[in-house]
């Protein structure tokens, strides 16, 4: 199987006028990712401008609450822009400058990686537009503001389901209009190859740094890494480094909405089929006709229809496992590590935390869990409320 490919995942299913850009982009990230100065300038950046590393933090009241494995956080929320999206994003505008690019484009569904690219696209002077589907943009307006704050332009999807998955289908159709100055910066480790690749080598920083943080501070590596995943870029950074190390479970969070048995859920494998869309090969929810579904959860950031051929290939593999985590388990996992620990996590990152906490009282007090707090919850305040019943105004 060819480098575009995780086993039978992966590909490149585009159209004619998109081949061109997507090979001038695999030969510039595979130049490039090996290059000193690019290195060298991305780790300066990641450590002065994000905040990097990351602090792996003891969950010592949650872990005590519990009453069982050791729980730690990878503090991905303390990053400059307040969530993992930022790490992929310096990278790939690094790279469109180095391209010669003059304008970054980005889809978003939670807005966190809308931030990050307008924040990338002020940093090194370039032209921004992010697309957000219409549906997003209400749940989410505080980080509407945020974009265009930063000079980013932002288009409201209307079509479809006005969610992520149509702010992507947008994304790419304003990339074929515009590939010669243009760079779409995607988000999620999903799409046509290089992206799937490239965008796990930028996310993978946050499992090197997970290994070297608890064997300094446990001296040994953990029993379980959980993740949310909706596309999967947080998840895979969190897993890759682990990847060989197979007494280290790793658990992917999807968000189920209602539950896998109702209409109203983004738990891709445990609902979806394979199929192609949005260039490449993977699991997608898919209806009768073999279209794909609407879906549904409380979080804007997981409310995509399919996951990352990386993904798709860890499962079927049996590296890697997938669960569904619904709406109201997310919730009160929002909720209680604000009263536990006084962090408040994003409503993706609390799909993971609700899985750590079912599963942290089930083992003993020398396992050891590590979570990817994959970001802030500022964002999420207003529709956690509202879900409680309670109308604020960010």
């Amino acid at each position: 199987m060819s480098e575009a490919y995780f086993g039978e995942f992966g590909g490149m299913f585009v159209p004619e006028i998109l081949m061109q850009a997507l090979i001038e982009l695999k030969d510039a990230y595979f130049c490039y990712k090996n290059d000193e100065s690019f290195n060298s300038q991305l780790k300066d950046l990641l450590q002065n401008y994000v905040n990097r590393p990351s602090p792996l933090y003891f969950a010592k009241a949650m872990s005590e609450n519990l009453g069982g494995a050791k729980i730690y956080l990878k503090r991905e929320d303390l990053n400059h822009t307040g969530s993992h999206k930022i790490n992929n994003v310096l990278g790939q505008a690094l790279l469109a400058k180095k391209m010669g690019k003059k304008r970054l484009i980005a889809e978003t569904g939670a807005g966190q990686h809308g931030v990050a690219t307008a924040t990338a696209a002020a940093l090194l002077n370039m032209d921004c537009e992010i697309f957000m589907g219409k549906e997003d943009t209400i749940r989410q307006s505080l980080n509407v503001y945020r974009m265009n704050l930063l000079g980013a332009k932002v288009n409201a999807v209307e079509s479809g389901t006005a969610t992520l998955k149509d702010a992507v289908s947008e994304t790419l159709k304003e990339w074929t209009r515009n590939i010669d100055n243009t760079h779409y910066v995607l988000g999620s480790v999903m799409g046509p190859h290089p992206f799937p690749t490239m965008i796990r080598d930028f996310q993978s920083i946050i499992s090197k740094e997970i290994k070297e943080q608890i064997l300094m501070l446990e001296g040994r590596l953990p029993d379980v890494v959980v993740a949310c995943v909706g596309g999967g870029s947080n998840a895979i950074g969190a897993f890759y480094h682990f990847l060989e190390d197979l007494e280290v479970e790793l658990v992917g969070c999807e968000g189920a909405g209602d539950g896998v048995d109702s209409p109203n859920s983004a738990a891709t494998l445990s609902v979806g089929k394979v199929g192609i869309f949005h260039g490449m090969k993977s699991y997608f929810c898919q209806d009768q006709y073999g279209q794909i579904a609407p879906v549904e959860c409380i979080s804007a950031g997981l409310d995509y229809p399919g996951i990352g051929p990386e993904h798709a290939f860890l499962r079927d593999s049996g590296r890697a496992k997938y669960v569904p985590i619904t709406d109201i388990q997310a919730v009160e996992a929002f909720e209680y590590l604000a009263k536990i620990e006084g962090i408040i996590p994003a409503i993706e990152s609390a799909h993971a935390l609700a899985y750590a906490i079912q599963i942290a009282p089930l083992m003993s007090k020398n396992h050891i869990i590590v979570v990817n707090l994959s970001g802030r919850g500022d964002k999420d305040c207003a529709s956690i409320a509202r879900y409680r019943g309670v109308n604020i105004y960010e």
